[in-house]
């Protein structure tokens, strides 16, 4: 059987859990609420026509990555491969 002080800790642990529990999903509901209405209030956003900054090409934004990438980190490379890494 298991003691009283026992019994007494285990439901106020049960007790906080269940009012933490419910004050997360209150606190939830009234930020989604608020979101919604400001949305709302606000309409939507305007939607753009062209973009503005035009896209590079997927190749020309590969090609700048690598080279940045050689240059941060080549002499890194460079000193380990005089190691023998």
């Amino acid at each position: 059987m298991i003691s009283i002080l026992a019994q007494e800790r285990l439901l106020g642990f049960a007790l906080g859990v269940a009012a933490t529990a419910v004050a997360v999903v209150e606190n939830r509901r009234n930020v989604h609420k608020l979101m919604a209405d400001s949305n709302s209030m606000f309409g939507d956003p305007p939607k753009l026509k062209k973009p503005v900054v035009e896209k590079r090409p997927q190749v020309e934004f590969a090609h700048l990555w690598n080279k940045a990438v050689d240059k941060a980190f080549g002499p890194v490379i460079t000193s380990l491969s005089q190691r023998g890494w």
